[in-house]
């Protein structure tokens, strides 16, 4: 699984509620972000 599949993954994981932002890896952080950012989400990556 690459950087991008788990990004990814982390996102819907924190748009279900399942996890928060906090939660996902400091390397994964900048993309996890930008995913939430890009669904007008945003708010989810504080």
């Amino acid at each position: 699984m690459n950087i991008d599949m788990l990004a990814m993954l982390y996102a819907t994981y924190i748009i279900s509620g399942d996890k928060l932002f906090s939660d996902v890896p400091e390397l994964l952080k900048p993309q996890v972000k930008e995913i939430l950012e890009r669904e007008g989400l945003g708010h989810l990556a504080k």
